[in-house]
């Protein structure tokens, strides 16, 4: 069984898409945990909703619910311990799956060699040209992170990759390794570095990162947990990205990653839901 490990908090329409784009994955067995974080709006009604037409598919349904935001990290983390997959995903909710088989070929791309931890798909923005968001990461001698790929076309990233990192927006990763590496570390709480600091964990677990751009999934980027008013996220982002560089700088000053120009953030144009027609998206 794979399972699948949905955050939600608000942001209905997100929801709703990405939670369509699931009901067409081909892999079974497969379940879905939707996380709701204290949503405020219809997300409530639309996981209740959802939860039956995926048992009608064969799709495996469980829902966990906090009457308030308990932030990221704390919401995979309990839904880690009630998963019952040998693998486990983690999905945001403003991503939209692009291909029926994408959980196939991420397993399969896992069962090959039993020292990778983490396979991280080809993430694009959701609307033309379609570029590349990320796939994978990259920490530079300083610190600072580089989504590899920003910007650029959709196919000039192909083959697989061994990468020093990878976010968790879109990744699946063998029940083996959780039970070797542990669960997120909730000194990150509620969000921001710990995916990261997972990898790195990982990689000193003797185990490896890797991207598998032949799998594609779209992502809005910066719209799960945006907007959240209970999160000061220049705040949280500072202090967990000196937590980050105190425990890691002494791997990834050596690591020979991108110089410090390189890994400058591109700040690229976003669309929201409401400007393109995401199910023309939806694998056929």
């Amino acid at each position: 069984m794979i399972s699948i490990i949905v955050l939600h908090h608000n942001k209905f329409a997100y929801s709703h898409a990405c939670l369509e784009s699931l009901l067409l994955c081909d892999a079974r067995p497969l379940e879905i945990i939707n996380v709701d974080n204290g949503s405020r709006d219809e997300t409530a009604q639309l996981l209740r909703d959802w939860h039956t037409r995926a048992r009608e598919i064969g799709i495996e349904s469980q829902a966990l619910s906090f009457e308030e935001n308990i932030g990221a990290i704390r919401g995979r983390n309990e839904a880690m311990k009630v998963a019952r997959g040998e693998f486990v995903v983690f999905l945001d909710n403003d991503t939209l799956v692009a291909q029926r088989d994408w959980l196939d070929k991420m397993r399969d791309f896992l069962n090959e060699d039993k020292s990778r931890a983490v396979v991280a798909p080809k993430l694009l923005f959701p609307w033309a040209p379609f570029e590349i968001e990320c796939c994978g990461a990259a920490v530079s001698p300083r610190g600072r992170i580089q989504y590899l790929g920003r910007g650029e076309s959709r196919d000039s990233i192909a083959e697989p990759q061994r990468v020093q990192c990878a976010i968790s927006a879109a990744w699946m990763t063998p029940r083996s390794a959780v039970e070797k590496i542990g669960l997120l570390d909730e000194i990150y709480s509620p969000v921001q570095y710990e995916d990261l600091d997972w990898c790195y964990r990982a990689r000193e677990a003797a185990m490896e990162i890797w991207t598998l751009p032949s799998v594609e999934v779209f992502h809005f980027e910066h719209t799960t947990t945006s907007g959240s008013g209970d999160i000061n996220f220049k705040y949280v982002t500072t202090k967990n990205g000196i937590e980050f560089k105190r425990r890691w700088q002494p791997h990834f000053s050596t690591e020979n990653g991108p110089s410090e120009e390189q890994a400058q953030w591109r700040n690229l144009e976003r669309q929201t839901i409401e400007d393109v027609d995401w199910r023309a998206l939806l694998p056929r």
